[in-house]
């Protein structure tokens, strides 16, 4: 397995899902598991665009980032490829709902042995992060669906 995948139902339109990933300032607030902060150093959000940051842990350790935006379609996905070390590409996929927004988050790793290795990391981080941006988006953490 290579791609670690979830879903969310978000009381939150599309829109104002979307507007929380393109601004820099909120996404800064919300991005990666609890407890970490975010420097962004470059962000371009457009397609090929660079997005270069420092993750800053609990500790105070400093984790370099490095991505591009592959892929960009306004109030609806996001696909992000990490060009740093570990090799994925995240792909955030937004659908209207009844309830807001079902966001679909699908992060692909290059490499089957390295998905393997952070398993016990990413399932938990990616799910930390949803509860994030639901908290960003003003409405508690949502619901796993």
């Amino acid at each position: 397995m290579t791609t670690f995948s979830t879903k969310r139902q978000l009381a939150a339109t599309p829109t104002a899902v979307f507007a929380a990933i393109k601004d820099p300032a909120r996404l800064a607030r919300w991005w990666g598991p609890a407890g970490f902060a975010n420097r962004f150093e470059v962000f371009e959000f457009q397609v090929g665009g660079n997005w270069v940051f420092s993750m800053i842990g609990p500790d105070g350790t400093t984790y370099p980032n490095a991505s591009v935006f592959s892929g960009i379609e306004i109030d609806r996905r996001v696909v992000i490829r990490h060009l740093s070390q570990p090799h994925f590409q995240l792909a955030i996929t937004l659908e209207p709902s009844s309830g807001g927004t079902l966001l679909f988050w699908a992060q692909t790793f290059s490499d089957p042995t390295v998905a393997a290795s952070v398993r016990h990391i990413v399932e938990p981080a990616n799910e930390q992060n949803l509860d994030r941006l639901s908290i960003e988006l003003g409405h508690g953490s949502g619901s796993a669906v």
